[in-house]
């Protein structure tokens, strides 16, 4: 007779892992704390400050070994093309400051500042580097037809002198816009989505900080700047990496860059982007929006990936014993009940399961009563050892052998 099996709990159904935007990649790590991203910014500030420092002094002996003079402050003049080389450097070296303390102190692939992928996508970064030049090429081209301001005529620089300072710009720009974009629009901008959903909020403070790490200018430079930091943002958080604000940075430097390389002392000028007039401001925003709305189109073209799944959480730690009211009790053996693996039947007389003719107890008829059994050679078997029912009164069965009548082991 089979015993009805016990039913079994439905299985819980599988739970949707939640889907990390780019300005919540912060809390991709399964060892995430609040302190981390805060953290982090204050050991990149620091790092960054050092290595900084490290690059100057090292830079500073070598422009002394090489021979180059000395301003009063003791610094090498290095030239126009050299020194602006070592400005871009400088900034370069944020790169690698924000990849190690997002994998230190993030506790998270540094692939993840690059995009939700934890690469960066080159395809992708080709087509939108594609697509700004033509668009800036359009808004410079606005800007030479404006009237002159009434400043001192440029003169051009020759095409020995161009080519040496464009080869330096084409070498170094894409690494220092790239490390602006992965400072601001990267760890910054995921440090404020550790604690704001809304991507707006995570990508205004970016902006304001990136205005201001070009120096206060004229207002119209400050909003303009301001303005960029956050069409980069919304790139970034649309395309879900930093591709396309790096393409629009790079390519944006590279022809700022290349102007003022083409004119004498064009590289040693202090003005920068928060300079800027309201009219180049004016075509400025427009190639903006123009770019920006050139990657939106390619975007319903083409599929990426803009979330990443969210670690799923540990399971609890196994306890070291089971849970109250789970334990199957068992038994203790009765004297002269074999344990577990010994041939024979649960109680001493009684036939184990294989044996033929006989019933759950000696001399009681089972399956198979009536039917003389015979050994191969025809020969009656012989008797059982133990035959009859157990004896009346007797409140267990009798011992085996090598146990006590008290249920104790003798030697």
């Amino acid at each position: 007779m089979t015993q009805p099996q016990p039913l079994l709990p439905p299985p819980a159904p599988a739970q949707a892992t939640e889907q990390l935007p780019y300005h919540r990649l912060a809390r991709l790590s399964p060892r995430y704390r609040w302190w981390r991203p805060l953290l982090g910014t204050l050991v990149a500030a620091v790092a960054y400050m050092i290595t900084v420092v490290v690059l100057m002094v090292v830079l500073a002996a070598l422009g002394s070994g090489l021979g180059y003079p000395q301003d009063d402050d003791g610094w090498p003049e290095f030239g126009p093309v050299s020194g602006t080389a070592v400005d871009l450097l400088c900034i370069a070296v944020g790169i690698p400051v924000v990849l190690l303390v997002a994998r230190w102190i993030g506790r998270r692939p540094a692939g993840t500042v690059s995009s939700v992928t934890g690469r960066l996508r080159w395809r992708w970064l080709l087509l939108c580097v594609l697509t700004a030049v033509p668009v800036q090429g359009l808004a410079m081209g606005c800007v030479f037809l404006l009237p002159a301001d009434g400043g001192p005529e440029s003169q051009w620089a020759g095409w020995p002198a161009f080519a040496r300072a464009l080869i330096m710009l084409v070498l170094l720009v894409p690494v220092q816009a790239a490390a602006e974009e992965y400072v601001f629009r990267g760890w910054l901008t995921q440090t404020a989505g550790a604690f704001l959903r809304s991507p707006w909020a995570a990508l205004l403070p970016q902006a304001v900080l990136f205005a201001a790490a070009h120096g206060w200018g004229t207002p119209w430079g400050f909003a303009d700047l301001v303005v960029f930091g956050m069409a980069a943002g919304w790139l970034t958080w649309r395309t879900g990496g930093l591709e396309a604000s790096i393409a629009l940075h790079t390519v944006n430097n590279l022809v700022a860059f290349g102007i003022s390389a083409a004119v004498v002392d064009g590289l040693t000028s202090d003005d920068t982007a928060a300079d800027a007039g309201w009219q180049l401001v004016v075509f400025d925003v427009l190639s903006m929006a123009l770019y920006t709305a050139a990657v939106a189109w390619w975007l319903r073209r083409r599929r990426l990936d803009r979330t990443a799944p969210a670690p799923a959480p540990q399971p609890p730690a196994p306890l070291p014993w089971p849970p109250y009211g789970t334990a199957v009790p068992v038994p203790r053996q009765w004297a002269g009940q074999p344990g577990p693996g010994v041939a024979g039947a649960p109680w001493a007389g009684q036939p184990g399961p294989g044996t033929a003719g006989a019933g759950p107890w000696a001399g009681q008829a089972g399956p198979g009563a009536g039917v003389s059994p015979t050994a191969p050679d025809g020969a009656a078997p012989p008797p059982p050892a133990s035959a009859g029912r157990p004896e009346a009164g007797t409140a267990f069965p009798p011992a085996s052998p090598g146990t006590g009548g008290d249920g104790t082991d003798r030697p």
